[in-house]
């Protein structure tokens, strides 16, 4: 599953970060604390390895 956006996909990238234990949960804030406990740790990496050109900085509504 693609990153809608970049804020999406950095989001993706602290969870998954979080997840594999490189950077402490406790620093997660909003979507990304979510994500780390919904997401698996394959569909983060897929999340935040979406390439970014043409993507808008935030997903606008709808």
């Amino acid at each position: 599953m693609p990153a809608k956006s970049a804020a999406q996909q950095k989001a993706a990238g602290a969870a998954l970060s979080a997840k594999r234990g490189d950077s402490p949960k406790s620093k997660l804030k909003g979507a990304s604390k979510s994500m780390a406990k919904s997401m698996t740790e394959k569909q983060l990496e897929e999340m935040a390895h979406t390439k970014r050109k043409g993507k808008p900085e935030h997903k606008s509504g709808g």
